[in-house]
């Protein structure tokens, strides 16, 4: 009877272990993720981000109007770069569009329209990588300025998504003030510089 009560001991003992070793290894594969690609669904906070207004790719249209990409383009229209430098310590994510508005010292006219013609993808922003949206800026092309009580604007206000806090950019363009004419148009956020090699101030 002593024999087989030390065995059962003995047996209980290695089940005991057993539980507690596999409890253990269930608590480790939930605890949190702490690596990079965890850390990088992190939206970028507007604090993290530096905003600077460059030249687009495109230029300006100068031919009398021109459709492509979903969108149309008339005489006069400029093109610029919203780009958007991640200066934290850590890698952080964007992903959708930035609300854009012409400021003096309150909003003039109508916020920007979305432009649809590029696709909305996450974007993964290591620090010191920068990302690009492309605003675009109706030109005289499209409407008469006593049409819109054109005013020149002093900045841009930009909120990123799922962001309360704003960026403010120094600009100077010709907007539309009236509510209802639409002078700016955004696309979502894309990966790299828009302005290649450049590099934040």
């Amino acid at each position: 009877m002593i024999r087989y009560g030390h065995i059962g001991w003995r047996v209980a003992a290695v089940v005991v272990a057993f539980v507690g070793t596999a409890a253990l290894a269930v608590i480790l594969t939930r605890a949190p993720d702490t690596s990079q690609a965890a850390l990088s669904n992190v939206v970028c906070p507007t604090s993290g981000l530096q905003t600077r207004l460059g030249l687009g790719p495109s230029g300006t249209a100068d031919a009398e109007t021109a459709t492509g990409d979903n969108r149309t383009q008339a005489a006069g229209d400029a093109f610029y770069t919203l780009e958007f430098t991640n200066v934290s310590h850590r890698a952080c994510r964007l992903y959708g569009y930035p609300e854009v508005s012409a400021y003096v010292d309150s909003q003039i006219g109508s916020a920007a329209i979305r432009d649809t013609s590029v696709r909305p993808q996450p974007v993964t922003l290591e620090p010191g990588a920068t990302a690009h949206a492309v605003l675009q800026v109706a030109g005289a092309g499209r409407v008469r300025p006593a049409a819109c009580d054109q005013v020149t604007a002093e900045k841009l206000r930009v909120t990123f998504p799922h962001q309360g806090r704003s960026a403010f950019v120094p600009i100077h363009i010709p907007v539309c003030s009236q509510k209802g004419r639409v002078s700016l148009s955004v696309q979502a956020i894309q990966a790299r510089p828009g302005i290649p090699d450049h590099t934040m101030p």
